[in-house]
């Protein structure tokens, strides 16, 4: 399915629309997103920075139940801190106090409205939404063994960002356009997918919306009908399937149709979806996967979220085999069903949940699927000033059990997020068990602690554990299958490993991370490097000799220029 047409006229109604806002005078054909950064910078250090922080001081009169949606994601989205609004919601909606699971907002949250950047001239403009973004990681890595090479790595990541929207002025027609240039440099390994994707489009869509197209709610939020399509990155339920995978350079994005019927703020809504995923090209542009559409309807009900917030769902993929497909599992042709439930709440002051189940089956080849996965979460925020929290997390996903039986037992995680399985990206929601135990704290509104600790077994030892040596699955590198041993005789314990991060909001503009991991290697990976060293295959590809442990080190700034 090609939308490469319908970008064009979007880009252009975008240059007319800030013409008319008299924002810019003129516009160029190609987009420079690095070159224009300094300007942005300026522009960014001359606004005050209150006006990035929600506002505290609104009657629920004076607030819109859009706003305080918006300001509820902003006292929980990291790294930021800011102060809690102390006005009462309208908004059904409630956060999840899980690790990681909270869907990044829609627009993203770097996203403002031209009225709100803080400029006089600027202050009716109320229907430009406009957006920009630059952030720097720089990583060292010490023995990675996603790699079949030891050693060391520090590469430094570069991603930026820019967005504009179109809403209400033209209503029922919307429309939204963000670019994404992402890249790498002072890599020792060849870039994948993963890392680069420079000059490309990740949302590009038109909509219509009908503010009041099912009413309103009890609370009087309005309920509206949202039909979407062109090209989106978006994020739903808890991002284990759907995400934009904010922690990775480069974004998931898919082409095709979504219907909303209800929003965020109301006591049920509806997201129906069909989808074809984006193939990152790198250094081309990006085109749709014709081979594999992605399907399902997200339902949510929040009449009781002040105790539970319930989402029933169905999820689906449909592949034709690609002939010319780089892996062996681009080449079959495969359907998965996938059936599914979340909640999340709070049980009184006791203590919050979130658990989810999933059950998965179709075909993959001439091999029929049955696999499931299921998470479970619990936490306990504390009455204390520095809003200490523990919690307690367990994943499960089923693996292949036996490799020659016609039945794969592999749960697929479908396009959703990896980093908090594993900080350093050895795991996935695959062939997995997971116990692992957090704790977080904020000595200050700018200043945030967090500790994790965990241990990785493989639900099946005849499976693989996905991303180490060369086994990442990417278009660039050839799986050399040493991440897999079909006897089952290399164990089942991954390993175990220690997490921190330091948070810090320099400003309201600037938010730093700070982390280390360190991975203590255990049976399963021991035993796959000394089976696939280069002293016992004597051939190549083979991998260094080396015990297993790792050191991951990272620095991070994200500079929101808005």
């Amino acid at each position: 399915m090609k939308f490469r047409w319908y970008f064009l006229p979007l880009t252009a109604l975008s240059a007319l629309a800030i013409n008319s806002a008299s924002a810019s005078s003129e516009q160029k054909a190609t987009v420079d997103f690095q070159a224009a950064q300094p300007d942005f910078l300026r522009i960014a250090q001359q606004m005050p920075d209150e006006t990035a922080k929600p506002s505290i001081n609104q009657s629920p009169a004076q607030t819109k139940p859009s706003d305080q949606t918006k300001q509820s994601d902003l006292e929980k989205s990291l790294p930021a801190i800011v102060p809690k609004p102390s006005a009462p919601s309208a908004s059904y909606h409630r956060r999840s106090n899980s690790y990681a699971t909270n869907p990044d907002s829609d627009p993203p949250r770097y996203v403002r409205r031209l009225s709100d950047i803080g400029v006089e001239a600027f202050k009716d403009i109320n229907w430009l939404e406009l957006g920009f973004e630059s952030r720097m990681r720089y990583e060292h890595r010490h023995n990675d063994i996603r790699r079949i090479e030891g050693g060391n790595d520090d590469p430094i990541f570069l991603r930026n960002r820019a967005w504009i929207g179109i809403k209400d002025i033209l209503d029922p027609f919307r429309f939204a356009v963000e670019f994404q240039d992402s890249r790498i440099v002072n890599n020792r390994f060849v870039s994948t997918d993963q890392e680069r994707n420079e000059y490309d489009l990740i949302n590009a869509y038109g909509e219509l919306y009908f503010k009041k197209g099912l009413g309103a709610d009890d609370r009087g939020n309005d309920r509206p009908i949202r039909f979407r399509v062109g090209r989106m990155a978006y994020e739903a339920t808890d991002r284990r399937f759907i995400a934009r995978n904010e922690w990775r350079n480069t974004t998931n994005s898919f082409e095709g149709f979504r219907l909303n019927l209800g929003r965020e703020a109301n006591d049920w809504e509806l997201d129906l979806f069909g989808m074809q995923p984006v193939r990152r090209l790198q250094t081309k542009f990006d085109e749709a996967n014709d081979h594999l559409w992605f399907f399902g309807a997200i339902g949510t009900w929040r009449r009781w979220s002040d105790i539970v917030t319930i989402q029933p769902y169905y999820m689906g993929q449909k592949q034709t085999a690609d002939p010319t497909g780089f892996t062996a599992t681009n080449r079959l042709d495969r359907e998965i069903h996938m059936p599914g439930f979340r909640a999340y709440g709070n049980v009184g002051n006791w203590f919050d949940f979130d658990v989810s189940y999933n059950r998965q089956f179709g075909y993959t080849g001439s091999n029929s699927i049955e696999a499931q996965g299921y998470t479970i979460e619990l936490g306990k925020t504390f009455n204390h000033a520095w809003k200490p929290r523990i919690g307690l997390f367990y994943g499960y996903a089923s693996g292949d059990k036996n490799p020659n039986d016609n039945v794969d037992n592999r749960f697929d995680r479908f396009f959703g997020f990896a980093r908090p399985w594993s900080a350093d990206h050895y795991v996935i929601y695959e062939n997995l068990k997971a116990p692992k135990i957090r704790f977080e704290f904020s000595p200050t509104q700018k200043l945030g602690f967090e500790l994790g600790y965990g241990g990785y077994w493989l639900a099946s030892s005849t499976d693989r554990m996905f991303d180490i040596l060369d086994g990442n699955i990417s278009n660039t590198v050839k799986d050399p299958g040493f991440n897999r041993d079909r006897t089952g005789k290399s164990g089942d314990f991954g390993g175990h490993a220690f997490e921190g991060r330091i948070r810090y909001q320099a400003t309201s503009r600037i938010s730093t991370i700070l982390g280390y991991t360190h991975f203590t290697a255990g049976e399963f990976v021991k035993n796959r490097i000394a089976a696939t060293s280069c002293g016992t295959l004597h051939k190549h590809p083979c991998t260094d000799q080396r015990s297993g442990n790792t050191d991951f080190l990272y620095f991070e700034v994200l500079i929101s220029l808005l």
